[in-house]
Order: C-alpha cells, then structure tokens, then sequence
C-alpha cells in the first residue's frame, strides 16, 4: 500500500494507492483511519476496487457501519470509483444521501475527490 499525500492548504489528504482489497470489515477502515489520523491526514481518498463489493451491498451492513466510524471520528473520506454499475436503488440513495453530507463522499475521479475535500 502506498500513500499519496495531497495538500489542500491547511489540510492533509491521504490517497491510498494499492491494487489489493483494503476494508473488508468495519474494523478494516478503523484501523485505516487510525493509522493515517496518527501520521497527520485529515482526509483520506480510497478507490472503489479497494473496498470489498460486499460493502455495495447495503443488507450487509457493511457500509452504513464502515461510514458510520468515519462519521463518528469525523475523519472526511473520498470513495473515487464508478458506481453507475451498481442496479441497487438502495445502493444509488444511499450514495446520493452520503454525497449531500460532508463526511463521506462518492466520487467519480480523484480530481473530483480532491475537490470535495477541500471544501470546508
């Protein structure tokens, strides 16, 4: 795994590049957010390909639990992938409700991402 650091002024991004599945439990993204909140990122970008799929189906619980975490330490997150491939209505509220938030949100490219997260 590594980490590209981004910087939006006064804020530190972490964007994780790896090609491996990373969260495949809640605990996974805790541990994570963890590591990276304790090397100074107030952010953090993950690609969609490193998140289990299981997590894109919302009767699981995955998701809500995994976002909760990061909505409870208020640590922002950026999910850069393409979830128009997704059929799941659930699925398409529950990224259209995340998106009208701050804490968490889906995102079509890391640019898009980026910009999300500079807004304060």
């Amino acid at each position: 795994m590594n980490i590209v650091t981004h910087l939006l002024g006064n804020n530190k991004v972490a964007e994780v590049v790896t090609d491996e599945i990373l969260l495949h439990h809640a605990a996974d993204g805790l541990d994570l957010m963890g590591n990276l909140y304790y090397q100074g990122f107030d952010s953090i970008v993950i690609h969609q390909k490193n998140i289990t799929p299981a997590f894109f189906d919302l009767q699981n619980g995955i998701a809500g639990e995994l976002l909760q975490k990061f909505s409870n330490y208020r640590v922002r997150l950026a999910i850069v992938g393409d979830f128009d491939r997704f059929p799941s209505k659930s699925l398409r509220d529950f990224i259209y409700e995340s998106n009208k938030g701050r804490i968490v949100n889906f995102v079509a490219s890391t640019e898009a991402a980026l910009e999300k997260l500079a807004l304060r």
